[in-house]
């Protein structure tokens, strides 16, 4: 075996899967943690793996994405789900925590191994020697933020507003038409044609809509690009007519002529499974988006797969500077986990750290790296975020298997991909 230094920067939910999948393997680590010197504005537990949001990791149904990605999980003894299960509060099918409970516990158990080694301190970037996982999260900031920002080539941090991704079978095509503005395309867009009442009923719902209120917003902080739609909508009455509801170009094979107005739908994956609405930054509430959304023509009965939101968000081009186990082109000894990727929830950014954790414990000990099946809930998101053409946030959804409506054969399958994976690589003795 060979013997490495293994630096861990962020003792969150990522660096703490990272490091339980090294230490159970009899790997020493040091976990970089600069929360009892400085804690970020949303932080304020010294403990491990502290929740910062909400204190639920959701559905632990195998209908659900989130559930069949946590099912995916447990096959490699992940500790923030032994530790969410051991301290869960009753929530339906929502695996909900003790918060308080959850990090003492996972604090516990790494501390408990003799193999972690805290070093409380704030990193400013890298050093040369051993081997380097950043899991610092979307609150990174200060001088190791201008070093991400540095090495990716320029870090997304700022208030982001993210569209709506919605389910390509629920979009009713009788009344939607494929077609490119100017006919300039290959047939990737589709478009929700709206007539003058429609969209006037539509603009008046999004300018009285209840938005997520947020804290310490700044609209200076907002580019022109991330505008919120409902922002766009109320700087006046045609602006959406003019800005992403333009109607020039687009012909309605339908009637033959343009519409008064149209909602672009975007691929948000090369199969077309997903959709986004172009356009569509938003911070509505989450209950007011689909009520509104689905005034537009042909999207009555649409699902969403993710919700739009807008927060202060950190992450690095990930397809661009990673490769797909998140190691950094430029130098393959330092990796990346967490949400700083380009994943979105607990149980999605611990996992990526479970991914790092497993590959790194396979590399220093002279091991072939592997890679989750594409097929399995957590192979098609790591999939995603190393590829994707125009990387946003992502969270586990069924639209990343191209699932179609048999969501339960299709959560079944997924799981047996993983199931098979998992027992190979007993059964040869990589695991």
């Amino acid at each position: 075996m060979c013997a490495v230094d293994i630096h861990i920067v962020g003792g969150g939910l990522a660096g703490s899967e990272a490091a339980w999948q090294l230490v159970k393997r009899g790997h020493k680590v040091i976990i970089h943690e600069m929360k009892k010197i400085r804690k970020s504005p949303v932080h304020k537990s010294d403990y491990f793996a502290e929740l910062v949001c909400s204190n639920s990791l959701k559905s632990m149904d195998l209908k659900n994405a989130e559930g069949l990605l946590k099912e995916e999980m447990k096959l490699f003894n992940s500790i923030i789900l032994t530790c969410a299960l051991e301290n869960r509060v009753p929530a339906g099918k929502a695996l909900a925590v003790d918060r308080e409970g959850f990090a003492k516990c996972v604090t516990g158990k790494l501390l408990n191994t003799g193999l972690v080694e805290i070093r409380e301190e704030e990193v400013q970037r890298p050093g040369n020697d051993g081997i380097w996982i950043i899991a610092t999260g979307p609150a990174t900031d200060g001088e190791l933020a201008k070093w991400l920002s540095d090495i990716s080539g320029g870090m997304f941090n700022f208030f982001d507003a993210v569209a709506p991704i919605v389910s390509a079978e629920s979009i009713d095509m009788n009344i939607c038409y494929v077609a490119d503005r100017y006919g300039v395309g290959t047939g990737d867009y589709i478009n929700c044609p709206m007539e003058k009442e429609e969209y006037e009923a539509f603009w008046q719902a999004l300018i009285s809509a209840q938005v997520i209120e947020m804290e310490d917003f700044d609209r200076k902080l907002l580019f022109e690009r991330c505008q919120p739609i409902e922002e766009i909508a109320r700087s006046g009455k045609d602006a959406m007519r003019y800005g992403p509801l333009r109607p020039v170009g687009l012909i309605n094979p339908k009637t033959g002529k343009e519409q008064y107005a149209v909602v672009q739908l975007r691929k948000e994956n090369i199969e077309g499974s997903m959709y986004n609405l172009v356009g569509f930054q938003t911070r509505l509430k989450w209950g007011e988006q689909l009520r509104v959304i689905r005034m537009i023509p042909g999207l009555e009965n649409v699902e969403i797969l993710r919700y739009g939101v807008m927060h202060r968000n950190s992450y690095i081009d990930s397809p661009k500077v990673l490769d797909r186990f998140l190691r950094l082109k430029e130098n393959p000894n330092i990796f990346f986990a967490g949400q700083i990727t380009g994943v979105e929830g607990y149980a999605e950014s611990a996992m990526t750290g479970l991914y790092v954790g497993l590959n790194v414990s396979r590399l220093i000990e002279g091991k072939e790296m592997i890679e989750f099946p594409k097929k399995s809930m957590c192979g098609a998101l790591l999939d995603y975020i190393t590829t994707a053409q125009d990387l946003k946030p992502m969270y586990a959804n069924f639209g990343l298997l191209h699932a179609g409506k048999n969501r339960e054969k299709a959560s079944e399958q997924a799981l047996n991909e993983m199931k098979k994976f998992a027992e190979e690589l007993t059964i040869n003795g990589k695991f």
